[in-house]
């Protein structure tokens, strides 16, 4: 819940730069948005979440904030002289290290909160995840291999060109290749997802998030079956590996526009950080 949260202002950071500001603005609502819609807060709860959320939105601009700035900052800097796999491997690791410093956070202030829900409120959670889940089937899980690949195709080249704008004939054949061969996981992140949710309502019931939840928000592939952990793994040595081989074919039109949108990243955080 707490990473669904989380990642979900992380979305609606990153969801462009004109509306960068706009969006962090507005994360406080946001956030109260979901978890109402997940948690049935009542009145009192919805206040206290409320001053919650404002804590760790202060923490998250002053902290978090000025690292995002650096490290788009640095990518940028990396991808203008020419960035190699280790470089993108680079990003993927600092990524990973802020998403879990922050869910370390967001547990830290709704750890004991969330003890103190109550059996039906925990109820109504659970009743969301299956609606989650059934959501998630419609759009993993339905049709053959081969149509869940084009899905995912379409999504991958959607993303690519968005930073890059359009790709080659060459660069998209490369994407496909990647995709064909890229493991389809979508029952196994299925059954992980409901073996998390499981975890979690557990938790809850047991009234032991102030003490657990912390761990269990940035540990999120503890656990994992070894299969999916496997396939996870060689998804993404792949698209790291795809990323390379595209960032050593970028033109310098494409080259210009993924730095200087990274670029323009590093200056709105900045801003965004200052702004208090």
């Amino acid at each position: 819940m707490i990473r669904r949260l989380f990642l979900a202002c992380l979305v609606a950071l990153l969801a462009g730069c004109s509306a960068l500001e706009l969006a962090y603005d507005n994360a406080d609502s946001y956030l109260r948005w979901q978890a109402g819609r997940y948690l049935d807060l009542k009145n009192s709860q919805a206040e206290e979440f409320k001053a919650r959320v404002g804590a760790f939105l202060v923490w998250h601009r002053s902290e978090a904030l000025p690292q995002y700035a650096r490290l788009a900052g640095e990518a940028g800097k990396r991808l203008e002289r020419g960035a190699s796999l280790a470089d993108m491997v680079w990003s993927y690791d600092a990524i990973r290290q802020q998403a879990q410093e922050g869910l370390r956070r967001a547990s830290a202030e709704t750890g004991d909160f969330l003890d103190r829900l109550t059996p039906a409120q925990i109820e109504y959670l659970e009743k969301r995840f299956a609606e989650d889940n059934q959501k998630f089937a419609r759009e993993w899980l339905e049709g053959t291999p081969a149509e869940q690949r084009e899905r995912r195709l379409k999504r991958l080249t959607h993303t690519l060109e968005d930073w890059l704008g359009e790709l080659s004939g060459a660069q998209r054949e490369r994407v496909r290749q990647f995709n064909d061969s890229a493991p389809l996981s979508g029952e196994m992140r299925d059954r992980e997802r409901r073996r998390r949710q499981a975890e979690l309502l557990a938790m809850l019931r047991a009234r032991e998030s102030a003490r657990r939840l912390a761990d269990w928000a940035a540990e999120w592939d503890r656990g994992r079956e070894p299969a999916f952990v496997r396939a996870n793994r060689e998804f993404t040595d792949g698209l790291l590996g795809l990323l390379a081989d595209l960032e050593r074919g970028l033109s310098p039109r494409q080259r210009a526009l993924a730095v200087a949108r990274l670029r323009e990243y590093a200056r709105d955080f900045q801003l965004l950080a200052a702004a208090r």
